[in-house]
């Protein structure tokens, strides 16, 4: 197998080397791949650099974890029909520009009926929320508004937005088991298209994505990109 590409960050290398291995069939489906331990001997990284490769290829559906037996390779038909869920900052980064995020909220609120229902919570249970204004070289690329479940990450609204992503953090304080996303075009609310500098009629991609662990909801978040500036891509091996 190749080696790892040494200027990735740790844990990208971590899993360029797991889904090579996958790519190549070394563990087909239903095998039983490192654990967490024989990774972090083998890459001289931290348990939770491991667990940061791990839990993005669980979420790309590329990889099962059960808690207490290990990681184990996907089937198939699984890691074709999933959608990659990725933190904006490694999208800007990897296209070698600069990422900013202006945080324009971060609070704690009583969620209303509809939005509870959302994350499995009681209507007038406590909720985290946070509007993010995500920019590439400068320039407003994403609205993200976010809801959190507090049972779920308790030390989110005391994170730093302005220096790492809510997808980052929750990455790593939660056990991420499964996401739901719907994608459509729409139109920007009054307020999300003043962040992103564009019109009310301008058209905008809208990802709504939503990510539970075993034990309930984590976050709800939407995601607004103006249509001229934002492309969605995906690919395919079977």
């Amino acid at each position: 197998m190749n080696a790892p590409t040494r200027g990735q960050a740790p844990y990208a290398r971590v899993k360029q080397f797991l889904k090579d291995g996958l790519a190549q069939g070394q563990w087909p489906s239903g095998a039983l791949m490192p654990s967490e331990s024989e990774l972090v001997a083998q890459f001289g990284v931290s348990r939770m650099t491991v667990n940061r490769a791990l839990k993005e290829l669980q979420a790309e559906g590329l990889v099962n974890r059960v808690q207490g037996l290990g990681s184990f390779a996907a089937p198939l038909h699984k890691v074709s029909s999933m959608l990659r869920l990725r933190d904006v900052h490694d999208e800007i980064a990897e296209r070698g520009h600069v990422h900013q995020a202006l945080v324009q909220l971060q609070t704690s609120e009583s969620a209303p009926g509809a939005l509870a229902a959302q994350l499995g919570l009681s209507p007038g249970a406590e909720v985290f929320h946070t509007c993010i204004v995500h920019l590439e070289n400068g320039r407003p690329l994403q609205v993200e508004d976010r809801y959190v479940n507090p049972a779920e990450a308790p030390a989110y609204l005391a994170q730093d937005f302005s220096q790492t992503t809510p997808t980052h953090y929750l990455f790593e304080a939660t056990a991420l088991w499964r996401a739901q996303y719907t994608i459509e075009s729409g139109l920007p609310t009054a307020q999300e298209a003043r962040w992103l500098g564009i019109a009310e009629s301008d058209p905008c991609l809208v990802v709504v994505r939503r990510t539970m662990s075993r034990h309930g909801v984590i976050t709800l978040a939407r995601l607004v990109h103006p249509g001229s500036r934002y492309v969605l891509e995906g690919h395919f091996e079977p």
